[in-house]
């Protein structure tokens, strides 16, 4: 007697219609799940339920895929502005909405870097022009003042990404590593690195996001300072 073999399920087909958005959203499930090396297209296609020429209708190729998944998430952060709020809340705003959006999504600190020309982050450095412009910076500051503001809102944002990459990969947990940093510290010569001694005794409580607000201050103040010297300067 031939014995019978049993043939494997088949995965079940989509039915309903693919679009653009719904693969995006789709991609930036799997990043958020399982990281940047898990997103091929291959495992796009069985997520979705559907095959490659559905996928490649809407998408051109991968390196495509993961900016428009990184456009989707900074997109979100740019909706939520309120239209009326206050210039400097709301650049506050922003820089905060930025910070969680690649804090919750630590994938989109590696893609911000490779390619600036995106839509969204011109978008982006529009947004937070014209709310330096309600505060008064004259157009000459503006390019400067925009642009070291949005290149710390990513540089501490994708830092802090790296950094949560990092221990991710690891066997330590956030409040091991800190613990571990501040033990060092407390061990340096605290009359030849003091204020690093001084730092190690409240770096278990260290909050990113809270430093993080504290250089968007910094950096408004800075720049409301010297926009005012140089007005003063020319009323002279």
């Amino acid at each position: 007697m031939v014995p019978m073999t049993t043939k494997a399920p088949r995965t079940p087909r989509r039915t309903e219609a693919l679009s653009r958005d719904v693969i995006v959203k789709a991609a930036v499930e799997i990043l958020d799940a399982q990281g940047e090396n898990a997103l091929t297209l291959r495992a796009l296609t069985m997520h979705l339920a559907t095959g490659y020429g559905a996928i490649y209708h809407h998408i051109a190729d991968r390196s495509d895929l993961l900016a428009a998944a990184t456009d989707h998430v900074i997109a979100g952060t740019l909706t939520g502005l309120a239209a009326d709020a206050e210039p400097r809340q709301a650049l506050r705003a922003l820089a905060l909405g930025l910070f969680d959006a690649i804090d919750a999504h630590p994938w989109v600190g590696a893609q911000l870097t490779r390619e600036p020309w995106r839509p969204t982050l011109l978008d982006l450095y529009e947004a937070v022009s014209q709310r330096l412009r309600a505060l008064g910076v004259p157009e000459r500051a503006l390019s400067d003042s925009a642009g070291v503001l949005v290149n710390y809102i990513f540089g501490i944002a994708a830092q802090n990404a790296a950094n949560a990459r990092a221990l991710a990969g690891s066997k330590t947990d956030r409040a091991t590593f800190l613990a571990a940093v501040a033990e060092q510290w407390a061990q340096l010569d605290p009359a030849r690195y003091p204020s690093v001694h001084r730092a190690g005794t409240h770096l278990r409580e260290h909050d990113d996001r809270a430093q993080f607000l504290a250089g968007i201050d910094l950096i408004l103040a800075g720049i409301q300072t010297v926009n005012h010297a140089d007005k003063d300067s020319s009323a002279r």
